[in-house]
């Protein structure tokens, strides 16, 4: 996933590292698996599960699981 049109029109993309679009985000299961043991290195922590991005206009989240063409679970603020 590099680009995509988020429900409000803004354009999102991922392409400059770091950006404030992608988030890196863990279950607390994920997290304890992780850090279960005595010393850890940073290029030993996974990718987690899920990819989920953030639309800085309408802060509308795409969560997407291993197929990255469509989300999985879109959530979107109530007004």
């Amino acid at each position: 996933m590099a680009r995509m049109t988020c429900t409000c029109g803004a354009e999102l993309s991922n392409h400059e590292a770091p950006n404030d679009i992608q988030l890196r985000v863990y279950t607390d299961r994920e997290w304890e698996e992780i850090f279960d043991c005595d010393s850890i290195q940073p290029w030993m922590i996974p990718e987690p599960k899920y990819d989920v991005w953030r639309c800085p206009i309408c802060k509308s989240l795409y969560v997407y699981g291993d197929n990255k063409e469509l989300p999985i679970m879109i959530y979107r603020l109530e007004t």
